[in-house]
């Protein structure tokens, strides 16, 4: 008669049992997905990396999480004026800019008023400093030619230099421009009759965008020969066409060549600690230079109207 077998449970490691089992409490476990057995480790942190979390690096594979870590540490391109370099997305503030003109010439023809509490007349300038600004985006209610060429040189030049510059400096910029253009016809126009009329548009800006224009482009070597024609041609226009503020036109232009001027100054390529000084003083450049253009601005009206220049008009 024989004997069975012994139904006593196996001791662990004697070959009893589920092997399975045991080869799941021992090998190696992606951290991410515990559930998975690998062999495949990151190249980086040296932890196991299943199928799923595994990410292709110039030497075997990354982690999901080492690759996140990497990407946090490494420097972000930027052009030579300090703009993260991008070659698409969307020109927000060129558009936005854009939007903001075309509802004021629609609330200009639907509301004359508009247009008399935005534009930019130098008896009011000093006790009403806003239209310094303001007068850029209102354009000749009875002149659709007018707007459409601002608006047209902005589609133009607007996304190139916003790219260029980054939004936050395009947009400092801009504005900047059109004060100049408001500076400018307080310097060059004669104060009667000329500051008792209407200034509008957004030419001072432009004409400052261009000159820009022409300046980055000599710095990057290009010629800027066409543009050149075209802004001398602009700036012959009012010789022959009347009701034109060419003393607008000039003050942005002037005040556009001296920005250009200041980015050359601080720009610079690379991401040396040496480069990013270099453009972080294009900040304090640019403030410096809207201190001028305001002290210009008082001087010239304490000049002409005294005291009183900044008193509210009541007539």
């Amino acid at each position: 008669m024989s004997t069975p077998p012994s139904s006593s449970p196996a001791a662990p490691g004697d070959g009893g049992g589920d092997g399975a089992g045991r080869h799941t409490s021992s090998a190696p476990t992606c951290p991410r997905h515990p559930d998975r057995v690998s062999y495949i480790r990151c190249q980086r942190c040296e932890r196991p990396v299943c199928p799923d979390c595994q990410r292709p690096a110039a030497v075997g594979v990354q982690c999901v999480d080492c690759v996140k870590e990497g990407a946090r540490t490494v420097p972000t391109p930027r052009t030579r004026f300090g703009a993260v370099a991008s070659t698409g997305g969307t020109p927000y503030v060129t558009w936005t800019l854009l939007g903001l003109c075309v509802l004021v010439f629609a609330g200009q023809l639907a509301s004359p008023a508009l247009t008399r509490e935005l534009s930019f007349v130098g008896v009011l300038a000093g006790a009403e400093p806003w239209r310094f600004l303001t007068s850029a985006f209102v354009h000749s209610p009875s002149s659709f030619l007018h707007i459409a060429f601002n608006m047209y040189i902005l589609y133009a030049f607007g996304p190139l230099l916003e790219r260029l510059l980054g939004p936050v400096k395009f947009l400092v910029i801009y504005l900047l421009c059109a004060v100049g253009g408001s500076v400018g016809v307080l310097l060059l126009a004669p104060p009667d009759p000329g500051w008792f009329v209407q200034v509008v548009g957004a030419s001072g800006a432009i004409f400052g965008l261009l000159l820009l224009h022409v300046v980055v482009s000599l710095r990057s070597g290009q010629s800027p020969t066409p543009l050149l024609v075209m802004i001398g041609l602009n700036l012959a226009l009012p010789f022959f066409v009347s009701n034109i503020a060419w003393q607008a036109h000039i003050g942005g232009a002037v005040t556009g060549a001296a920005i250009g001027g200041l980015l050359a100054l601080t720009s610079a390529p690379g991401r040396t600690a040496e480069a990013a000084r270099r453009r972080r003083w294009m900040w304090p450049a640019l403030g410096a230079l809207a201190l001028l253009l305001a002290a210009v601005a008082v001087w010239r009206l304490v000049q002409v109207l005294g005291p009183s220049a900044f008193t509210p008009f009541t007539g």
